[in-house]
């Protein structure tokens, strides 16, 4: 008898991914909208530290939480940047933001355990929840709740499927969306989960990338959020697989417990490289301020060439687009979208399994270069009205 692990969906957007690196291969002049990996390297302290590690040390396991000094680095971030104060014991380093969601959702739920995401929202975080055979409640975040996820959305979402919600995981800024959740609608929701002792897990991985709107953390107003960020998006380290979680800190030993099993600790060399890359914001915000011109011009072009864009770009580096005026079939567009004009974007299905079929998320962290000529191209290839 099949397990319910044959039943996660497959992650659309990185078969587009695979795909467009296959045309590469082959010779094919692709660009690649598709996957949210900015375009520029690490920093350049953070390469320096790397190299230097590598000259001239060993590099071994480290605690399961990481390196002390790093995880001094982080809260000091937090004090400098949020004002916030942050026991460095409450912080664990990860191995990407994707073991902090594993880590998350094994020491906070138990199997048969209801727990609500957005729609659309990130698909790993549905298909993680199913293999753990936990019940995933995707509520809408429509216009009518500014895109987020509201205690209204949540209560509607109770009603309407009978469950009783146990866990809220929230993204801010999201993704496909760009929605960057406000400090009171933020505090709102926290507020509530708290008073249900209703576990809340804060997305934060695309904070340093917010281009309208009020960036703030979930621990501003609680210090029972599981808090989740990471190194790959703002601090350009995908490839480094390297995040981090702030916990509860009556969860530190339960979630220490199941990092030493699963993953023992992040690699120590991204972890030397990622306390370099917090020193290094005068660098990183230039590369912002490149994708903050991506996003001005995709504004005005992305609806001049039929493809109005859904929701506010407030933060990330997501514009998600509407195409059903071409297709409503979002996963044969972009297929035939790289088959024939090598420009690589990721379908709505990916990210809304009910009405994904009618958008489109396009990522501008590329070069301003690479973002015009992949609407250029877009725009000759799409049917003119009129």
């Amino acid at each position: 008898m099949p397990s319910k692990r044959s039943e996660i969906d497959s992650f659309l957007a990185m078969d587009v991914l695979a795909e467009a690196n296959r045309r590469k291969t082959a010779g094919h002049p692709v660009l690649s909208l598709a996957v949210g990996q900015p375009s520029h390297p690490a920093p350049d302290k953070a390469l320096a530290a790397a190299r230097a590690a590598l000259e001239h040390g060993h590099l071994g396991y480290t605690d399961a939480f990481g390196l002390s000094s790093l995880r001094e680095a982080i809260s000091n971030d937090y004090r400098a940047r949020m004002g916030v104060e942050i026991d460095p014991a409450r912080i664990a380093v990860t191995t990407g933001s994707s073991a902090g969601f594993n880590l998350a959702f094994l020491a906070l739920f138990d199997a048969g355990d209801s727990v609500a995401i957005a729609r659309p929202g990130y698909p790993a975080y549905r298909n993680i929840l199913r293999a753990l055979d936990l019940n995933v409640v995707e509520v809408e975040a429509s216009a009518a709740h500014d895109f987020t996820l509201t205690p209204e959305a949540l209560e509607e979402a109770e009603r309407e499927q009978g469950v009783t919600i146990r866990g809220v995981l929230l993204a801010s800024p999201a993704n496909p969306t760009g929605t960057v959740t406000g400090r009171a609608a933020l505090k709102r929701l926290a507020d509530w989960c708290a008073a249900r002792k209703t576990a809340f897990i804060s997305d934060e991985i695309y904070h340093g990338l917010v281009f309208s709107g009020e960036e703030t953390t979930a621990l501003a107003f609680t210090d029972e959020a599981v808090v989740i960020n990471s190194f790959s998006k703002y601090y350009c380290m995908t490839g480094w697989r390297v995040g981090w979680m702030v916990l509860p800190e009556k969860l530190v030993r339960v979630f220490e417990q199941l990092a030493q099993n699963i993953y023992i600790s992040a690699p120590e060399l991204s972890q030397i490289a990622a306390e370099a890359a917090l020193d290094a914001r005068p660098q990183l915000d230039g590369y912002r301020e490149i994708y903050r011109a991506n996003r001005a011009f995709l504004i005005n072009a992305l609806p001049d060439i039929g493809l109005p864009v859904v929701s506010p770009m407030d933060g990330a580096f997501y514009a998600y687009v509407d195409v059903s005026g071409h297709s409503n079939d979002s996963v044969e567009f972009s297929r035939r979208m790289l088959a024939e004009i090598d420009v690589a974007a990721t379908p709505g299905a990916d990210f809304d399994p009910l009405t994904g079929g009618r958008y489109l998320r396009l990522s501008y962290a590329g070069t301003e270069a690479e973002i015009r000529q992949a609407v250029e191209r877009i725009g000759n290839w799409l049917p003119k009205k009129g």
